[in-house]
Order: C-alpha cells, then sequence, then structure tokens
C-alpha cells in the first residue's frame, strides 16, 4: 500500500508534465486547439488515460490522454507535427533531470533528515518514472509519441495508410504489453537514459563542488 502511495502521484506529475509539454509546443508552433480546450491545465486529473493510467502504475511506462493537435494549424505542419510529439518524452527527461538532481541536494545538504530523505526518495522515484514514460512514448506505435513522430516523417500516401490502421496497432500495443514483449526494450533504454541523466547531474554537481 505504501508504495503505491508514492506511486500514484508521481504517476500524476509524469503524466501532467508530458501532456502540458505537447500543448504548449504546439501553441508555440500555431496551433491553440490545446490551449482552447484547456488542456494546458496542471490539474493532472485532465490529463489521465484510464488504461494508460494503469499501465504507468502496474508496468512503470504507459501513456496520458492526448492533447488535441490540429497539424493544419502549424504553418510548416510536418515540423510542428514532430516537434510538439516529442515535446512530451524531452520533458519527461528534463524532470527527471531537475528531481534527481534535487535529490541528491537534499540528500547531501540534509543527511539523516527524515523528511528530507523522503522528499529525496519520493523526487528519485518520479524521476524513474518519468524517464519510463518518455522512452515507452519514443515506441513508433499509436496511441505513443514515436508514432506521431512516424507519421509526420512519412509521404503522405503513407501517412494515411498508418493512420487508418492505428486501432489495429493500439490493440498490438496492448497485447504485447500484456505478454511483457516490450518490458526488456523498454528497461534496457530507461536505464540507458538514466544513467546519461546521471552522469549529467553528476556533472552539474560537481561544477558546484557538491560531489
Amino acid at each position: 500500500m505504501r508504495e503505491y502511495l508514492v506511486i500514484i502521484p508521481a504517476v500524476l506529475i509524469c503524466l501532467m508534465f508530458h501532456e502540458v509539454a505537447h500543448g504548449l509546443v504546439a501553441n508555440w508552433m500555431g496551433d491553440d486547439t490545446a490551449k482552447r480546450q484547456g488542456r494546458l491545465t496542471l490539474n493532472p486529473l485532465d490529463h489521465l488515460d484510464p488504461l494508460g493510467t494503469l499501465c504507468m502504475v502496474f508496468f512503470g511506462f504507459g501513456w496520458a490522454k492526448p492533447v488535441p493537435v490540429n497539424p493544419s494549424r502549424f504553418k510548416r505542419p510536418k515540423l510542428g507535427m514532430t516537434l510538439t510529439a516529442l515535446a512530451g518524452p524531452v520533458a519527461n527527461f528534463l524532470l527527471s533531470f531537475v528531481l534527481i538532481f534535487v535529490a541528491v541536494l537534499l540528500q547531501v545538504a540534509l543527511p539523516g533528515q527524515r523528511v528530507a530523505l523522503a522528499v529525496a526518495e519520493f523526487f528519485l522515484q518520479t524521476g524513474i518514472l518519468s524517464v519510463g514514460l518518455g522512452v515507452f512514448n519514443l515506441i513508433p506505435i499509436p496511441p505513443l509519441d514515436g508514432s506521431r513522430v512516424l507519421q509526420a516523417l512519412l509521404p503522405g500516401r503513407l501517412y494515411y495508410k498508418f493512420f487508418n490502421y492505428q486501432v489495429y496497432f493500439q490493440i498490438a500495443l496492448l497485447v504485447l504489453l500484456f505478454l511483457g514483449a516490450l518490458n526488456g526494450l523498454v528497461a534496457t533504454l530507461q536505464i540507458d537514459m538514466l544513467n546519461l541523466i546521471i552522469r549529467g547531474v553528476s556533472g552539474l554537481l560537481g561544477l558546484f563542488g557538491v560531489v
């Protein structure tokens, strides 16, 4: 039970940052659909996809309710779609970097303090989940962000074929998750990204003379 008291709020934070990043970049690129529909809110409940959230809680990776995007409103539709799709995973990686950085600072500055250690533990758990969400969403299978990047890069004819078969891809994704077929790939990518983030955090802390 205690584990879920940490995981659930961590999941909500990761999903909220992920989707707000999509909406902010879309708005910056010329599409204010997400803004008009209230999807730039920091209320995590507005970004939840029930199935994707459950996957995050039980598997450590999943997806949120996609923000509405209208590529025709972008001045450069393919570039706008690509940057909007990548914004979520990138936001998750940046969030993880900041949380791990602060967690280490708390452990160094307040050693032995129970509250500080509890906050640091929560930040570390959230950072790990955030990386898992980011790398998982880069897989090019709908409804994940990687599929939007792939769609944006495909020629028009292939793009529409890919779009028409999205439902089947989503079913295939659920089957793969149920069978655990993606666990090894996601875990490997998650560890690689976490190692990269930890090296970055160590380098930054070293600049400040903390470690």
